[in-house]
């Protein structure tokens, strides 16, 4: 595989998406690199000079993401990978989430997401080929207590993404979602929270410790699935997997246990 890649990457500016963009641009690739506060990209800049492209981008702007795309395009004749990356978490029992609350989340997590894949998708649809890559998360495939505004955005991009996979295979795109587990990023420091109600304690209180990877780690993951002739739908990053696995079962389990009541809410069978 070629290492001349051309990336356009939202949430430059720390985190998985920084470190992915200094891998990117080592290994001599270009980067349009997208952060809300562009001067956090000056670093970047400095070290690596025109195969940088800085771009000041709050994801939620539709119509900016689409000019952020077109001066991608324009500024390096093509597209070969796309990192949604840009997002954050919020933290809130549902019936604390005010509607401010969760629809700023989904702003960003699902619709900032969903304006990168549209905007990138006619350049790819005419070279007829590009990686779609989106970063969901662990929390994209399993839920946890206290945070059901964060996974009702990752959801949504999975489903999204999984149908998007299947539109878009026969035009040569590839779409992956990377899912990562916990990891050392700040991502925490960066997370927002609902006013809390005293009934809901019980669940941050018990909220349990748990070990975080290294973001250094993802690295060589993520080139490599960049780099993959048939990149996978879904991956984690991380020891996500074994939990997942159980949670899984259980809930195929418990869809056998009442099956015979699904079948009843069927009906008699009828020629179609």
């Amino acid at each position: 595989m070629t290492n001349d890649k051309v990336w356009f990457l939202t949430g430059a500016s720390r985190g998985f998406g920084r470190l992915w963009a200094e891998a990117a641009l080592r290994r001599g690739d270009r980067v349009a690199a997208t952060a809300r506060d562009v001067r956090t990209l000056d670093g970047l800049v400095a070290a690596h000079g025109d195969a940088v492209l800085p771009i000041s981008l709050d994801v939620t702007d539709r119509p900016a993401v689409i000019d952020a795309v077109r001066r991608t395009v324009e500024h390096f004749g093509r597209l070969d990978v796309v990192v949604n990356n840009a997002g954050y978490g919020h933290f809130g029992a549902v019936e604390e989430l005010s509607e401010d609350e969760i629809r700023a989340q989904m702003e960003t997590n699902f619709f900032g997401a969903l304006w990168v894949l549209q905007a990138a998708l006619p350049v790819l649809r005419r070279q007829r080929s590009g990686h779609l890559v989106t970063v969901t998360s662990e929390g994209g495939v399993r839920a946890f207590p206290g945070i059901g505004a964060y996974h009702a955005s990752k959801w949504a991009v999975e489903g999204l993404t999984q149908s998007l996979a299947g539109e878009v295979r026969e035009l040569g795109i590839r779409v992956t979602n990377v899912e990562p587990g916990p990891y050392a990023t700040g991502w925490l420091d960066a997370t927002r929270h609902s006013a809390p109600r005293p009934d809901y304690d019980h669940v941050r209180d018990s909220a349990g410790t748990f070990d975080v990877g290294d973001p250094e780690a993802t690295v060589p993951a993520l080139l490599a699935v960049v780099d993959a002739e048939d990149p996978p739908l879904r991956v984690f990053f991380g020891r996500s997997f074994e939990a997942v696995r159980a949670q899984y079962l259980a809930q195929i389990a418990e869809w056998e246990r009442w099956q015979d009541v699904a079948l009843e809410a069927f009906g008699p069978v009828r020629a179609g």
